[in-house]
């Protein structure tokens, strides 16, 4: 099922020298696969962000979270959903995630 074009971050900070993933980022990833039906874009976000805290892919992660929160998750869901986190994938990581949310959120605020 086709989409329609979504126009990503990536192609602002990487669409000069990497026309062809910013392609694929936009038309593929967000334009198919975010928008497939069996799951919401709520749940998407809540996966998303997991799994980038889980495999401590962090420079993702402020991306994903203001993300998320467009998509109905709030800052108390995230934090939580990181308390858990902790101890299935490691407390260091989920501590990571808390301090760099703390970062986004409050840069949200200003």
């Amino acid at each position: 099922m086709r989409h329609k074009q979504i126009t990503s971050t990536a192609r602002e900070t990487i669409g000069d020298i990497a026309p062809d993933f910013v392609g694929y980022t936009e038309e593929i990833l967000f334009g198919d696969v975010w928008r497939r039906e069996e799951l919401s874009l709520r749940e998407r976000s809540l996966i998303t962000v997991s799994a980038l805290i889980a495999s401590e892919h962090t420079s993702q992660l402020p991306y994903h979270l203001n993300l998320a929160k467009e998509n109905g998750l709030t800052e108390g869901e995230l934090i939580e959903v990181m308390t858990h986190l902790a101890f299935y994938v490691g407390w260091p990581r989920a501590g990571s995630a808390i301090l760099l949310a703390k970062e986004v959120f409050h840069k949200n605020e200003k």
